[in-house]
């Protein structure tokens, strides 16, 4: 498609937040901005980062996007409040990474969680009968244990979705792979102990984010305007009358709710207070 008006787009900087969970809305909502950006040529792209992370394949996706259209224009990240686990991996996307010194960052590593209600069901005295074409094909299974055997395929399952995380921050951050595992632990650290690892180039706020951005492309930082991509409201929140406050939580509880649901018994890098 082509845009009129192109100059206007480049001289501006565009803008991407990422809040909250990431999974397949956040992926689809956030390659099409991206794509928009490439098309519109700004020079630019703030990536505003405030999650905890999410699912790998999504979370892999906006990696991925974001690497091919660094070759395009550059790209800076702010890490919020929190920008931990799948969050840090989409901001090793950007070429330059800020944080507040207290950004809750980190949480590098995988988890995958299953729930065993088997006492639960015996005490109701509910069972299932299973038929099924191999011993695996209902690993995770709620109503039973883990086998050793399964427990051994799950691990290798998470190992090697964890190397795959540390490759990606070692060739993003400049840093060897032993290096990024004295840290890639789990362990959450600030944004000034990330400063420190080298994980985050500067400290600062979003505004000094932007202007940094504004810098590198040569155009000023006092001046350059700034075009958000919106993420469109919830559903709720356009229907209801009332409290703004009080419906944007129970948006945000209903979707935690519908992650929590769709993404049982799959790997996450997703760090989990």
């Amino acid at each position: 498609m082509i845009w009129p008006f192109k100059p206007r787009f480049r001289k501006q900087i565009a803008r991407i937040e990422i809040n909250g969970a990431i999974a397949g809305a956040t992926r689809k909502r956030v390659l099409e901005a991206l794509k928009t950006v490439e098309e519109k040529k700004f020079p630019a792209l703030l990536l505003r980062i405030d999650s905890p992370g999410g699912t790998v394949g999504d979370s892999q996706e906006i990696y991925s996007a974001l690497k091919r259209l660094r070759d395009k224009l550059k790209i800076v990240a702010s890490f919020g409040n929190i920008s931990a686990s799948g969050g840090v991996y989409i901001g090793m996307g950007a070429e330059y990474i800020m944080a507040n010194p207290g950004t809750i960052t980190g949480s590098i590593g995988v988890i995958l969680r299953g729930n065993n209600l088997e006492r639960l069901l015996d005490k109701v005295g509910v069972s299932f009968k299973v038929i099924k074409s191999g011993p695996y094909k209902d690993i995770l299974a709620f109503d039973r244990e883990l086998t050793e055997p399964e427990q051994g395929i799950l691990q290798e399952l998470i190992d090697t979705s964890y190397q795959q995380f540390v490759q990606t921050v070692a060739e993003g951050r400049n840093l060897e792979p032993e290096t990024v595992k004295t840290f890639a632990d789990g362990r959450i650290f600030t944004g000034q102990q990330a400063l420190e690892l080298g994980i985050v180039d500067k400290l600062g706020a979003e505004e000094d984010a932007r202007r940094w951005a504004a810098e590198l492309v040569g155009l000023d930082p006092e001046k350059t305007p700034v075009y958000t991509f919106e993420e469109r409201k919830p559903l709720l929140s356009r229907i209801l009358p009332g409290n703004r406050q009080a419906k944007s939580k129970i948006g945000t509880g209903i979707d935690w709710l519908d992650f929590e649901i769709s993404t049982n018994g799959l790997p996450l890098w997703l760090y989990r207070p």
